[in-house]
């Protein structure tokens, strides 16, 4: 009879496509449901279609993708890459994790236009995208760390806020090594700039990219004021940013500001950039919702003839 039996179990399984029965050490039976493939979603950093050799971290996308670091709260902090020459430009989205999410779409949605359209990357240029720079503050407010539908947001205004800080509650914009204060202040709040500049894993995984990857430009959305600011740390604004700034502004059809002057503000990340001489801008977003691909779509275009040979 058991002979019977386990035969059955096998010709159950060749054939079934869904739920299937299995004999447990006691004979009793027992249904198990069979795992269905799932389609990844391009630009999700929690899923992976690469060779089985691939670590878990790595990104589902047929494009080069390289783990920067992990956040405070121990989540992949991941990069994408376009192209393969020696001029990069390098676009940071998320530093401000949900209470920003539009930052981080806005960037998913280039990831994706880059994927589609590779070819328009000059042979000199290499065009890398950082989505989501504070992923710990983008998983509060969507509940994920990579790609989402903007109807997952949380909308409530106070876990917006939770979520504009890392897992140590650290306004990773107030932490780089420009001005930089323990205690910063954003709207008309103190925020912690944490412990020194670069004490948050974060910061520091930006810091050591650029030092050893010598970005050409960097520019990071943020949310929401709707303009193009220049970056400067105490030693002016240079040539090469004001033509960025006045460059991205004009094909995007936004403002061109030389500062963000709406109140102070330390330890600034593009701040930090213009004080290594790279020439960087903050691309500020209309509102908290839109992502206004268009505009920055534009901008971007601009910026690959710029800098094509």
């Amino acid at each position: 009879m058991k002979n019977i039996i386990l035969i059955a179990v096998v010709i159950l399984v060749l054939i079934g496509g869904g739920t299937y029965i299995l004999m447990s050490e006691n004979n009793q039976l027992v249904e198990n449901e069979s795992n269905t493939p799932t389609t990844p979603t391009s630009a999700t950093p929690e899923m992976s279609t690469k060779e089985a050799s691939s670590t878990p971290e790595e990104a589902a996308s047929d494009e080069p993708t390289s783990i920067l670091g992990n956040s405070a709260g121990g989540e992949a902090i991941t990069a994408y890459h376009f192209g393969t020459g020696e001029t990069e430009l390098l676009f940071i989205g998320g530093i401000h994790g949900g209470y920003s999410w539009n930052t981080s779409l806005l960037a998913f949605e280039l990831i994706d236009w880059l994927e589609e359209n590779e070819d328009k990357v000059p042979k000199n240029v290499k065009v890398t995208i950082i989505p989501v720079l504070n992923p710990d503050g983008l998983k509060v407010v969507t509940g994920t760390t990579g790609l989402f539908k903007a109807s997952a947001v949380n909308t409530s205004e106070t876990v917006r806020i939770t979520g504009r800080f890392n897992a140590n509650e650290v306004d990773i914009n107030r932490n780089f090594d420009c001005e930089w204060e323990s205690v910063g202040t954003w709207q008309n709040r103190s925020v912690s700039g944490g412990e020194t500049p670069f004490s948050e894993p974060e910061s520091a995984a930006v810091k050591a990219y650029v030092e050893a990857n010598k970005p050409a430009t960097v520019v990071t959305w943020y949310s929401a004021a709707g303009g193009v600011y220049s970056s400067s740390c105490n030693n002016g604004i240079s040539t090469e940013t004001k033509d960025l700034t006045n460059l991205f502004a004009k094909a995007a059809g936004y403002t061109a500001h030389e500062e963000f002057d709406y109140y102070q503000i330390t330890g600034d990340m593009v701040n930090w950039f213009a004080g290594q001489n790279i020439p960087a801008i903050s691309v500020l977003l209309t509102n908290h919702t839109d992502t206004e691909f268009s505009k920055n779509l534009s901008g971007l275009q601009a910026m690959l003839t710029k800098y094509a040979e």
